[in-house]
């Protein structure tokens, strides 16, 4: 079934907010065999009237967010109600569920709150227990058959993601369950690949994954990874596994949508080990990353962010004759930071970056963009890698800590 989502608000094109609802939707659809065939956001409006009305042309299914609320801008459910010819009608029980949230949170209610009361008469009301603007439902299966309209369900979800996600959880995903026609559905796997670009994944793996018959190959490059999507039937896609494994087995990191850091903190959680970080250009954005995971604090034991020499020699034991002698960024120096990190943390694992990250600060010798990322543990030599990474000092960073876990990744494997 064409599935279409209309994201409604000004705020969102102007770049107030962004607009994570296609991302949560379209993830929540593809389980139940559902796929988004387009999204389209629109200012508060008469855009609203101008994009319901092109979806139901198009789409047995449409979705539209925002506009649901008291003020005078949220105008979808008033617009959808004159689309579809229904008189709004007052709800006493929405009011009343209004009443009481505004009460416990001691907000006096306003005239202009009773608007959510109103609804298109004949739409399911959604209860939205995180807000007041009540989701609306819209079976349209007998109205179709008196227009040209395509559109079987409307559903209207409130703006606020933290409305809009259990609604959809709770309330939608229900109701879709009820109107889907049986069938397979399809599966989807994505194998996140770091170490190699786009374009040598391609070349390594495309022509082979091409010749198997009913698979869809997709390709998603960012910044130090790209995720290889393959979609199809269970056999298919387990086809295409094999082949994908055979070709880049040392290169990906998980094959279910999982991030670097991710999996080097369940693989060290899993054997029982510990980690620590001592990090100079990257400013803590290493610790940062492997602390942004759950569970994290079984094995992020110590980070050091020693940015000016004398904190890599008093907080890491880095002898000042070698900076001296070979310069902050160097692979002697950073060798010297992971072990003492290690030592001071008293972890099975340490990892230590040093570089430059630009725009100024740069030589001949050691051009900007230069890092140096050393590992060192209780089971083998410290090893270190050098690194070229040329770009703004964001990406830098995020470049640096790529390939800083996936040292540690590989190592653990």
């Amino acid at each position: 079934m064409n599935v279409e989502v209309i994201n409604t608000g000004t705020e969102i094109l102007l770049g107030e907010i962004t607009n994570t609802h296609l991302a949560f939707l379209a993830q929540q659809l593809f389980p139940l065999g559902l796929r988004v065939q387009r999204q389209v956001a629109v200012p508060d409006g008469d855009a609203i009237r101008d994009a319901l009305s092109e979806s139901f042309t198009r789409a047995e299914i449409v979705l539209a967010t925002g506009g649901l609320g008291p003020t005078t801008d949220d105008l979808t459910r008033e617009i959808t109600a004159e689309l579809l010819g229904l008189d709004l009608v007052y709800h006493p029980a929405v009011m009343q569920g209004i009443k009481e949230r505004f009460s416990r949170r001691g907000i006096k209610v306003t005239d202009r709150v009773q608007r959510q009361a109103f609804v298109p008469k004949g739409a399911m009301i959604l209860e939205n227990p995180n807000g007041t603007a009540p989701g609306l439902y819209f079976n349209l299966e007998h109205a179709q058959k008196k227009s040209s309209s395509v559109t079987r369900h409307l559903f209207l979800l409130p703006g606020p993601p933290r409305e809009l996600q259990p609604m959809f959880d709770d309330a939608v995903i229900p109701i879709l369950k009820t109107i889907l026609p049986a069938g397979a559905v399809p599966e989807c796997r994505v194998y996140r690949v770091v170490g190699l670009g786009e374009s040598n994944v391609e070349a390594m793996i495309g022509a082979k994954l091409l010749a198997i018959e009913g698979l869809e190959l997709g390709y998603c490059a960012r910044s130090g990874e790209v995720d290889l999507r393959v979609i199809g039937s269970k056999a298919v896609v387990a086809s295409a596994g094999k082949v994908i494994l055979k070709a880049l087995k040392k290169y990906i990191v998980s094959a279910d949508n999982q991030s670097l850091e991710q999996v080097v903190v369940q693989s060290l959680a899993a054997r029982g080990e510990t980690i620590a970080v001592a990090e100079s250009c990257t400013g803590g954005f290493l610790a940062n990353r492997i602390t942004n995971v759950p569970g994290a604090s079984r094995v992020f034991v110590e980070g050091f962010i020693t940015y000016a020499n004398k904190a890599k020699s008093r907080a890491l034991k880095v002898a000042p004759r070698l900076i001296a002698a070979n310069g902050a960024v160097s692979a002697e120096v950073a060798a010297e930071m992971a072990e003492g990190a290690r030592a001071a943390a008293k972890v099975d694992y340490a990892l230590s970056t040093t570089g430059i990250a630009g725009p100024g600060g740069g030589t001949e010798q050691k051009p900007v963009g230069t890092v140096f990322i050393a590992l060192a543990s209780k089971h083998m030599a410290t090893v270190v890698n050098k690194h070229a990474f040329p770009t703004d000092r964001e990406n830098f960073k995020w470049l640096v800590t790529q390939a800083s876990l996936d040292m540690l990744r590989k190592r653990l494997a």
